[in-house]
């Protein structure tokens, strides 16, 4: 009977189906509406402003797929810890605004082509950075790394960074003046995020480093539907090769 207990869950969790899985593309179509998760805490990708609105080249594109796809647009306040719980929970459609490919997300959903191809790099004050400029003069005791929940700055931290001095902050709009004020050293984050917020903030600069610490692909997270897929990447192709998607980004790297 105990051995039927510890199995039962485990055959459980394998029945499970994808989230979305079927015909997710009728069902945005019969609603009339694309519902977008995005964390509005991540800029260039997305932002939320004070008036509730959002901003950031992701959020430019979630307009234009609604319009690829004849609908209407809605923006779903998600966070960076509740993206993949909201997803499967159908709270949304598509995940948007700087979403890494990762696993987890992987499985629960289809991700499509990659929008932009990054790699985590250090962001400090500009005193620091030829001091630390590697995973290795990072990784000590005496520097104090500062990352957001619940995402890939997290995870690349925990397995990388074991002998700093971590601490999880979680409000990714104000992370960066813990570096400014001098309660944390660096940050390591994906290298589009790095050169934007240097772009804010003068007191800040990118460590001098020899490559990205890792490579990281940003795409959106689709239910499971070929036909979506299909779509969304036949129109992610015509947005690069137009350079109309580089022209979006590019413009919102330089947008305060």
């Amino acid at each position: 009977m105990k051995r039927l207990l510890v199995v039962l869950p485990i055959v459980a969790s394998l029945l499970i189906p994808p989230a979305f899985a079927g015909k997710a593309l009728d069902a945005i179509r019969e609603r009339g509406v694309l519902r977008v998760g995005t964390t509005g805490d991540y800029k260039p990708f997305t932002f939320r402003n004070s008036d509730g609105t959002y901003s950031g080249a992701d959020i430019v594109m979630a307009h234009r797929l609604a319009n690829e796809l004849q609908v209407k647009l809605e923006f779903v306040k998600t966070t960076w810890s509740t993206l993949l719980p909201d997803f499967t929970a159908q709270k949304y459609d598509v995940a948007m605004g700087g979403v890494s490919i990762l696993p987890e997300r992987a499985a629960q959903g289809d991700f499509s082509i990659p929008v932009n191809i990054d790699g985590k790099r250090p962001i400090v004050r500009c005193a620091d950075k030829e001091r630390l400029s590697s995973v290795a003069a990072i990784d000590r005791p005496d520097v104090r790394v500062v990352e957001p929940p619940g995402a890939s700055n997290e995870a690349f931290a925990r397995a990388n960074l074991a002998h700093a001095h971590l601490r999880i902050y979680k409000d990714n709009t104000t992370i960066f003046d813990e570096i400014i004020a001098g309660r944390a050293d660096v940050m390591v984050t994906d290298g589009t995020e790095v050169d934007h917020q240097v772009y804010l903030h003068p007191e800040l600069c990118a460590a001098i480093v020899e490559a990205p610490f890792s490579k990281v692909s940003k795409a959106y997270l689709l239910p499971k539907d070929a036909d979506l897929a299909k779509i969304v990447n036949d129109w992610i192709a015509r947005e690069m090769s137009t350079g109309d998607w580089p022209r979006v980004l590019e413009s919102a790297l330089h947008q305060r």
